[in-house]
């Protein structure tokens, strides 16, 4: 267990995650392997706020509307 602390890009707050991560998987995706080799084990928000340090609550915030409604565009 690693205890993560990052800077959000999003709104500069500072926010810590304990994950479920070995040094060696974190320093495996530091040298170049992909975040999904390196930490199978983390879900896909997790791992994204290790590499960026945006929450899942940022991420969800951005995709809403001033009404609170989730706003989701087909591709």
């Amino acid at each position: 267990m690693l205890t993560i602390t990052r800077r959000s890009p999003l709104t500069g707050e500072t926010n810590t995650m304990r994950l479920n991560l070995s040094e060696d998987a974190l320093y495996a995706w530091k040298g170049g392997m992909l975040a999904q080799d390196a930490m199978p084990n983390l879900s896909a928000s997790e791992r994204e706020f290790v590499m960026t340090g945006i929450t899942p609550y940022e991420w969800d915030n951005m995709f809403e509307d001033e009404h609170g409604i989730f706003i989701e565009e087909d591709a």
